[in-house]
């Protein structure tokens, strides 16, 4: 044995000297097993940190799977939400009690008034008794019956006076009668050849051989196309009157009627594009009949309100191409719209001939829907629903003082310094990299159509928001519910002409009932067909002295508190 570099030897009995041998072979065994174990070990371990690395790795990709999942299932949340509200909430901007689809309350908002009680209201005057001067007056005498024309003390009989003690009532007579005609004959005194007896003429008749008369026609239109009734329903009116009128007489009445008014329909629509400052809007209109290379029935009612004029386009597509054929060349200005990319699309809007500007109501909106779809933003789209809420106060007070120059400039800059503080608050937040993605998607919005959502600023004449042509497109929308649409063709062509025209002479606010029964008279004049010429039946080319007689007379001016 070798011992500190010297060799010692070590004497052990000879008997225990095998025992010794083995118990080291057994131990060096066991030394190369620990030492094999070991690198295994080692090797495990390494493994082991590799895939403790690997899976450390899987495990951050799974959390931020859970995440993304978490935030689209928010995400869907909200427009599930949003959804809800579209379906089952109220498609306007009005406030009913019971509906606040449209609205998120804001603690802070002092526009919300607080319910009144219904019926005159004790801080305002009562209403003026309304004029009625200019209905005929149909005169009845009122007599004592015979037995009281005596003094009720002595029986003495009673002397009638000249003088009446007069009170009025208000009553209307609905009737169907039959208007008999008894020509006139004559016979000759002289001794001249021919006909010896001479007869009256005819009476025009607006549709040749027809049984009824000009009345009936236009009672049917304004009930169905004016008020928007189903002609069943009038129909089923009349027979209470006692008048029962066939449904296939009334169709093949209406199919005439319409060739009789569809010049002045083509004369409306071909004026409506010119002027400067136009609204436009859109709605579904179903025609029930099937075309080649179109499938289903749905068909679109498109309005365009010009200065003068309202234009309701009957077409198949919801494309750009309806609108731009209809302005054509020769138009010019401002067209307010929503965004729908239709408008942005056409021909004239991408030349520059027409720019769009844009509706704040559908803005408001967006915010809206954000403040519903997810709830703790709320107070975020309030904080915007507020700015909107100023621009429209101020815009509202600087329209109201134009006439006064120093307080004009006032309210002027008032509004360009919100617009401008907007603008800025706007390009700040989307800077940002915490901002939620649905107020994201709503700046995003407000700045793509930042431009066109401004030019009322520098332009008094362009309103806000497209309301005007959104209310033109109720009238549709309730005749859509009414009676569905259309059943053919041409029937969709008349409704097109007769919502052109009655929304015409409410611009020009002559009576549609008037109206009508003028141009029907000149038609039956001209033996059922359009007069020679149509230019005097137009509002733009009426004198003052038609207007006034086709006037709404008496209808209630300002607003009406009954």
């Amino acid at each position: 044995m070798v011992m500190a570099g010297q060799l010692v030897q070590i004497s052990c009995p000879s008997d225990s000297f095998p025992e010794s041998v083995a118990l080291a072979e057994s131990q060096c065994q066991e030394l190369v097993e620990l030492r094999a174990k070991v690198r295994r070990l080692e090797r495990e371990n390494l493994e082991y940190r590799q895939q403790v690395g690997y899976w450390k790795s899987r495990h951050g990709g799974a959390l931020l799977r859970i995440a993304a999942l978490k935030q689209k299932i928010e995400q869907l949340e909200g427009e599930k939400r949003q959804l809800q509200a579209d379906l089952f909430g109220r498609r306007s901007e009005t406030k009913p009690l019971n509906d606040r689809s449209n609205h998120l309350d804001d603690p802070q908002d002092d526009s919300q008034h607080p319910k009144r009680k219904r019926g005159q209201q004790p801080e305002n005057h009562g209403p003026q008794r309304r004029d009625y001067s200019q209905l005929p007056v149909h005169e009845e005498f009122l007599k004592l019956p015979p037995g009281q024309c005596v003094c009720p003390d002595c029986g003495q009989p009673l002397r009638l006076r000249t003088d009446t003690e007069d009170s009025e009532q208000i009553a209307i007579d609905v009737r169907a009668y039959r208007r008999k005609y008894r020509r006139r004959r004559y016979e000759r005194t002289c001794t001249c050849e021919g006909s010896r007896t001479l007869t009256a003429p005819p009476p025009a008749k607006l549709i040749p051989k027809g049984r009824y008369g000009i009345s009936l026609w236009v009672e049917m239109l304004l009930d169905k196309y004016f008020t928007y009734r189903p002609t069943e329903r009038l129909l089923a009116s009349w027979r209470l009157l006692g008048l029962n009128l066939a449904a296939g007489t009334v169709t093949d009445g209406l199919q005439r009627l319409e060739v009789l008014l569809r010049p002045i329909y083509e004369a409306l629509k071909q004026r409506d594009p010119h002027g400067d400052l136009h609204q436009g809007d859109e709605t579904r209109w179903r025609i029930f009949v099937l075309l080649e290379g179109k499938e289903g029935y749905g068909w679109w009612f498109w309005v365009v309100k010009g200065p003068d004029t309202v234009a309701y386009l009957l077409e198949p597509s919801r494309g750009h191409t309806v609108v731009e054929n209809h302005f054509g060349t020769q138009s010019r200005g401002v067209l307010v719209v929503d965004r729908y990319a239709a408008y942005k699309a056409m021909k004239w809007v991408k030349d520059g001939v027409i720019v769009l500007a844009f509706c704040w109501s559908h803005v408001r909106r967006d915010f809206i829907r954000v403040g519903k779809g997810w709830p703790e933003l709320k107070t975020w789209a309030l904080g915007w629903l507020r700015r909107i809420r100023v621009l429209y106060r101020l815009n509202d007070r600087r329209l109201g003082v134009q006439k006064d120059a120093a307080t004009f400039g006032e309210a002027d800059g008032c509004l360009r310094q919100a617009v401008a503080e907007m603008k800025t608050q706007m390009e700040t937040e989307l800077t940002g990299v915490e901002l939620a993605t649905p107020c994201r998607s709503a700046l995003e919005s407000l700045q793509e159509h930042w431009e066109g959502l401004t030019r009322f600023v520098d332009d008094l004449r362009i309103p806000m928001d497209n309301n005007t042509s959104e209310q033109l497109e109720r009238g549709p929308a309730v005749a859509r519910k009414n009676f569905y649409g259309s059943g053919s063709l041409w029937s969709g062509q008349l409704t097109a002409a007769l919502f052109s025209i009655f929304a015409t002479l409410s611009l020009w606010k002559l009576n549609p009932r008037k109206w009508l029964t003028w141009y029907f008279e000149h038609c039956a004049a001209a033996g059922g067909k359009v007069p020679e010429n149509i230019q005097p039946f137009l509002p733009w080319n009426l004198s003052e002295e038609k207007k006034k007689e086709l006037g709404n007379a008496g209808l209630p001016q300002g607003d009406d508190t009954s």
